[in-house]
């Protein structure tokens, strides 16, 4: 793309504005994404990113995104460089619970101390700096190119472009404005991988649970969710913590080197927000609120995304 008026303008370069940017671009339209971080330095470049499963029922429109990127994720698993992989772990809880559809029973043997129930699965693990990376690549074979610069008006932007994406996650708080998205702040330990070539995550999610996501050279170990928590300093007792669940798991983890800690802030909202509005003379969709998921979702919002954008969906309704 040259420096021609753009097509489009994506706000926003985490993992939800880079897929919408790579679906536009390949869409032969030419599109600029704005954003005040490097993809590297957004929430999406420290998160866990396990695809799936889906259990959301098939007329759900959440479980219908996440099928979508379950696929493509899949695919992107056999492609070299893309920082995807299939891997084979084990969902379980504390306490007994039904079946879940699709997914095979663990055997007692197979379940921790402490642990009650257990399925396992074989899902897409993303190493998020490598996928990142491949997604910028593949922005630029296409045509997109990134303008980094602070955003402080949408209204601003739809001057510049006939199309607009808001992909600005927690910062759609502040420039939407939209009160309703709010931060959960999480933190990762990383270390060396002692071997591990299966996940691990303890189910529902509270504000701590174990588990381990396993890289070829590392291990990502969680969890917590801090609500309405923007300390973005690492808690080094919340990462000792983190460790020794896991540990308690997985021995293998005990003399693990610790390479790091990592800090996020999930933009959550009481729903994920993907629908058209005008905005001036163009045409604008909003799609951010993904809290945890943004990765599981990605694909599907994007793909639905531009079909809000380029479709014939009618006329939307104005903005206040």
């Amino acid at each position: 793309m040259n420096d021609a008026r753009p097509d489009v303008l994506v706000v926003g370069a985490g993992v939800i504005g880079l897929t919408v940017g790579v679906c536009l671009a390949e869409q032969g339209l030419r599109v600029l994404l704005c954003t005040r971080s490097a993809p590297s330095a957004t929430t999406s470049a420290v998160a866990s990113a396990m695809v799936g499963p889906s259990l959301v029922p098939a007329d759900d429109p959440v479980g219908g995104r996440e099928r979508v990127s379950i696929a493509e994720f899949t695919g992107l698993a056999e492609i070299e460089g893309t920082g995807v992989a299939l891997r084979r772990g084990r969902l379980t809880s504390r306490q007994p619970g039904p079946s879940l559809p699709g997914l095979q029973p663990c055997a007692p043997r197979d379940l921790p101390d402490g642990f009650a129930a257990g399925f396992w699965s074989t899902l897409p693990l993303v190493d998020m700096p490598i996928y990142l990376r491949y997604l910028l690549r593949r922005l630029h074979a296409a045509g997109g190119r990134i303008e980094y610069r602070e955003v402080h008006s949408l209204r601003e932007l739809a001057r510049r472009a006939p199309l607009l994406v808001n992909c600005t996650g927690l910062g759609a708080r502040e420039l939407v404005p939209d009160p309703t998205v709010r931060p959960v702040r999480g933190q990762h330990v990383i270390v060396d991988n002692p071997g591990l070539e299966e996940f691990f995550i303890e189910a529902p999610f509270g504000t701590a649970w174990t588990a381990y996501w396993p890289y070829p050279g590392h291990v990502v170990l969680g969890g917590t969710a801090g609500d309405n928590d923007e300390t973005l300093e690492p808690d080094p007792v919340l990462g000792e913590q983190i460790r020794q669940r896991c540990i308690d798991v997985e021995p293998r983890l005990r003399h693990a080197r610790v390479r790091a800690h990592q800090v996020g802030l999930r933009p959550v909202r009481p729903a994920v927000r993907l629908e058209l509005q005008q905005l001036g003379a163009a045409r604008c969709v909003h799609n951010y609120g993904h809290g945890g998921s943004g990765v599981t979702l990605s694909w599907g919002c994007a793909r639905e995304t531009a079909g809000l954008l380029t479709g014939t969906d009618g006329p939307p309704a104005e903005l206040g």
